[in-house]
Order: structure tokens, then sequence, then C-alpha cells
């Protein structure tokens, strides 16, 4: 066992549900027929009104503008904007933005995801470049890489993402690096092995919801092969920060997001992110509830509790909501508690 890994124990949290068990891949209860005629104003989708704690200002500042146009002008994507996140404007103004790879069209259409789905185009060999350069003119201490799924390559994807870390680290030596990777289905160990050995310095992969809801919510993965990714990840390099995150307002129940926090620390996961889904459009699955901050506070003392390095937890957190800050305290975090363990050791 390394010094990292020594220092890093925790309590065994319960473990995840055997594989066999696996929630997300029971089909979800067929809809009953009614056969009522309902007229076409009656079927069109109603608008929900969000409360005013999730409610943001449209951007404006001179900040969003000069990072718009960085963006274009490299043809570079942000899942900011395809994701049509709540908190750009306050990002952009700060000249903060997660860079989506590999194009802007997805091979998968989970019911959560505003970004488009279909036949991607070919992989651009100029995106790692322009990436770097993106970071280097914005003065990034640290950058969130993500991307859409990319079922229809042969490694998924991986290459790319290896290819921008170098390219990061070559430009910017100096900036820390997250990365966002989709599940890799069907090619998950060959991609986590090469995108850890390029060296990011914290590996996201969201979990997203319960298991219960993964036919409905996120019907092109499963629960156990995410865990699975991330438990990986660990095993390749212990040193390299894990962070996942959940959506609430699904129609989770309480006691199954308690099992996904478990879940996550059997799998070693560092850092959890909450936040509220928003329906990005009618067709996309409905908000069953808006969770109030007080009920997200709860939430984060409960995880915290559990042994995570770092939570997250507010209506307007997303996987790279103030990232930056966030990657400093866990790292600072994970210092202490080594200290802690070294100092423990020497008595």
């Amino acid at each position: 066992m390394s010094a990292i890994e020594e220092g890093m124990a925790f309590p065994t949290p319960k473990a995840y549900l055997h594989p066999m068990t696996d929630l997300s891949a029971t089909p979800a209860p067929a809809e009953e027929d009614t056969g009522d005629i309902v007229s076409n104003e009656a079927q069109r989708p109603e608008r929900q009104r969000k409360p005013d704690w999730i409610r943001v200002k449209a951007p404006t500042s001179k900040g969003y503008g000069e990072t718009r146009t960085l963006m274009r002008d490299l043809k570079l994507n942000t899942v900011c904007e395809e994701a049509a996140c709540p908190n750009i404007g306050e990002c952009w103004t700060k000249k903060h933005a997660t860079v989506m790879i590999l194009g802007d069209v997805c091979t998968r259409a989970c019911a959560f995801c505003n970004v488009k789905t279909g036949m991607p185009r070919k992989v651009d060999l100029e995106e790692p470049g322009h990436v770097a350069e993106a970071a280097a003119k914005m003065g990034l201490e640290h950058i969130v890489i993500t991307s859409v799924d990319r079922d229809d390559l042969p490694d998924g994807g991986a290459s790319q993402f290896v290819k921008v870390i170098r390219a990061l680290r070559e430009q910017t030596p100096n900036t820390t690096i997250e990365i966002l990777t989709p599940d890799f289905r069907g090619k998950m160990h060959a991609a986590v092995e090469a995108i850890v050995a390029a060296g990011p310095d914290v590996y996201n992969h969201n979990l997203e919801t319960v298991p219960r809801l993964y036919p409905t919510i996120r019907p092109g993965a499963r629960y156990y092969a995410s865990l699975r990714l991330l438990e990986e990840v660990k095993r390749q390099d212990p040193r390299v920060f894990t962070k996942s995150g959940i959506m609430l307002g699904l129609g989770e129940q309480r006691l199954e997001v308690h099992q996904v926090m478990d879940d996550m620390r059997s799998a070693q996961i560092d850092f959890l992110t909450m936040g509220q889904y928003l329906q990005p459009t009618p067709k996309h699955a409905k908000v069953a509830e808006f969770v109030t901050p007080q009920a997200f506070s709860a939430y984060g003392a409960i995880a915290r509790a559990k042994g995570f390095l770092q939570v997250a937890a507010s209506p307007l957190t997303r996987s790279s909501y103030h990232a930056g800050e966030d990657f400093a305290q866990m790292r600072a975090a994970r210092e202490a508690q080594l200290a802690k363990a070294a100092a423990g050791k020497a008595r």
C-alpha cells in the first residue's frame, strides 16, 4: 500500500450492491393506456416554473462576451452552452469555461441532457492545440475538459483526451487538469489506462442519478459500469483525485441518495457533487421536485460524514462549477490527512 493509499484510509462504508442486483437494468413499468382522447392544447408540454433560489441573471458582462468570442475563434465547443448551464454568465465573466471535445453531437440520448444526438463528425486533429491555446490566453489555473459520448470511435475518444492533456502540459504546465469522461462502454479498461497514464489531476465521471432511474433517465449506461470505471482509475493511480456527481429532483428517494453515497465511497471516490436537475426543454424528463437549499445542505453534511474529501451540494452546483476552488480545497484536505497520518505513525 502506498503512502497516499494509507493516508486516505477511511472506515469501510456499506459496500455497493452486487451487480446481479443492478436496478439500472430493470425495465421501467409501462404506462397504462387510458384510451382518453386528449386535445392538441392539452398535449402541449407545460413550462415548469422555477423557484426563486435557482433563478439567475442573463449574461451581459464584457468578460462573458470575450470568453464567447475566444471559443468561437478557436472553434471550440463548451458544455456551458451545449448543456444550457445556468451558471454560464458567472463562469464566463470570470473567464472560466468547460471545453467539450470530440464535437457537439452525442451518440446517446439521455433524457436529461440538452446535447444534440446523432452521427458525429470526424475528430478535429487541431482540437488539442486549440484547447491549450485557449487555456493559455485565458490564463487558466485549472481547466475542465469533457466530451460527448463517441460510441462510434474504436477507443470511445480516449486518445483525444490523452492528446488534449499532453498539449496542456506542454503549453500551460502550471494549469491543473480535470477531465469529465463518458463511460467508454465496452472499452473502459484500455481507455482509463491510457487517460490516467497521461496524468490528469482529477478524473470525473458522473453517475447522474440513482440506479432505479437509469432505464428512463440514462438508458444507454449502467450504474455499476460507471462505478467500476472510477474504481479502475484509483487502481491505475491512487494519486489521481476521483469525482462524481448526481442530479436531484428526478424522483429519487432520500435513502437511495444515501446508498449512492455509500457506493461512491466504496469505490474510493474523493469528491461528490449534487445539484438540482433542470429540464432543458419540454421534450426532456420533467422535474419531479425542486429540492430546497436546506435539503441540499443536509445531504452535503451526510456526505462529509461519510468521508468524502470534498462535497459540493446546492441547487446550482454543476460538475465544473467552482471547479478550481474546489480542487484547491480538496488537495489541501488530502495534504492535511496525509500529515495527520504521518504524525500518528511518528508517535
